[in-house]
């Protein structure tokens, strides 16, 4: 059985059309009103309110908390500092991504990792030998994602601390609706937006304060069939849709390296060891399979298509996360790669899709071609490779 977040009494009767997804075994809301947009326009606008209280949450601690994060995360972390956040992924001993998420540094010996995936027991095996205590505190905090280009002043009129000072990519300690808190400045949605973690017992003070504060704001509950539409537009990826966990597939076919998922960027040459390093300094030598790039689809040849049937022009509603061939060719005799989500921007008023391709054809400006099937027959989309991240407004990290 699916279980409650400390914010569902809250979340539960504002879900109008009880839509209600599994999100790491906790009811998450795909949608508040009937229609997603409605929540989608709220975060590019103003601002959406996230219940995000479902992600994994560990602690290392100890004397060697910096030598282990350091061991697990492909980024190097040996200049971090006290309210320093990094976002980073981590490998198997062959260079295969396990998951990505943030890790935080909120003491002198104290760092919080959040995943997407339970790896407790990965942490721990890769901790043996170092003076260090991991520890699964996911339920000891309730968190909620305030994001979007009103998030700052929103927050700002519900704690006592200066968000002018707080950089992108930093943590604070502080009171939100005067409860302890921490304030991340950090999100999933590609704009600017604050994550901020409390005790469960203050979750239903957190969460009225932020609604009735709201209404000034244009801030609305957002659920995570906008989350998918947000986090797409600002290039975020996704687990189970644009790579599978090393941990949870045998097959290499569906193993995906850092260099695969156009991470490479993380890599320091001159870090010290961590998992996975042996085997990624061979391929950046040797050259991966494949690199992670953004699609724009030509919507002009798309119409065409649907003219042939006498349809007008469909576009995707919601967004999707499927693998979906990419051809270097029109007449789809040499496959290139997939794509693995896609979606029609709102904001942007573009078919953009995040796709896997042979690194020959990962060339900005590059001609490729995406299939689209409309009424059981197949055709070829042209489209350009672009830069990522598609949405990326000056306001993120001002």
């Amino acid at each position: 059985m699916l279980k409650p977040t400390p914010f569902h009494s809250r979340t539960g009767p504002l879900c109008q059309g009880h839509s209600w997804a599994n999100w790491a075994g906790f009811l998450a809301a795909t949608t508040y009103e009937p229609d997603h947009l409605h929540e989608y326009n709220a975060v590019r606008t103003g601002s959406g309110l996230f219940d995000v209280s479902p992600l994994f949450k560990y602690d290392i601690r100890g004397r060697d908390a910096l030598a282990t994060v350091n061991r697990v995360a492909v980024r190097d972390l040996s200049k971090s500092r006290i309210g320093q956040v990094y976002y980073s992924v981590w490998c198997d001993d062959k260079g295969m991504v396990i998951d990505d998420g943030t890790i935080s540094q909120l003491g002198e010996d104290h760092f919080r990792i959040t995943a997407a995936i339970p790896t407790l027991a990965w942490l721990q095996d890769n901790a043996i030998g170092l003076e260090v205590t991991i520890e699964d505190v996911s339920e000891q905090f309730a968190g909620v994602a305030l994001q979007g280009p009103t998030s700052r002043d929103m927050l700002q009129s519900l704690t006592d601390v200066d968000l002018s000072s707080l950089r992108f990519f930093r943590c604070t300690d502080g009171k939100v609706a005067g409860a302890p808190a921490l304030i991340s400045r950090t999100g999933y949605t590609g704009d600017l937006g604050y994550e901020i973690f409390v005790g469960p017992d203050d979750a239903e003070s957190l969460w009225d304060a932020m609604m009735e504060a709201g209404g000034k704001f244009q801030m609305l509950p957002a659920g995570l069939a906008t989350l998918d539409l947000v986090r797409i537009e600002g290039g975020l990826l996704g687990i189970d849709a644009d790579f599978t966990s090393a941990l949870q597939t045998m097959f290499p076919v569906q193993k995906l390296s850092v260099y695969d998922l156009g991470l490479g960027w993380m890599i320091k040459a001159n870090k010290s060891f961590f998992v996975g390093r042996d085997a990624l300094r061979r391929e950046k030598a040797s050259g991966s399979r494949y690199d992670t790039v953004g699609l724009e689809l030509d919507v002009t040849v798309l119409e065409k298509v649907y003219a042939e049937y006498g349809m007008p022009l469909h576009l995707p509603y919601t967004s999707w996360n499927s693998a979906v061939p990419v051809f270097s060719d029109e007449p789809q005799k040499h496959h290139i790669g997939r794509g693995t989500s896609g979606m029609w921007s709102p904001v942007l008023k573009k078919y953009i899709v995040m796709a896997r391709v042979k690194p020959e054809y990962a060339k900005l400006g590059n001609l490729i071609w995406i299939e689209d099937v409309v009424e059981s027959h197949s055709y070829s989309i042209p489209a350009r490779v672009v830069k990522m991240p598609f949405y990326d407004p000056p306001w993120k990290k001002a």
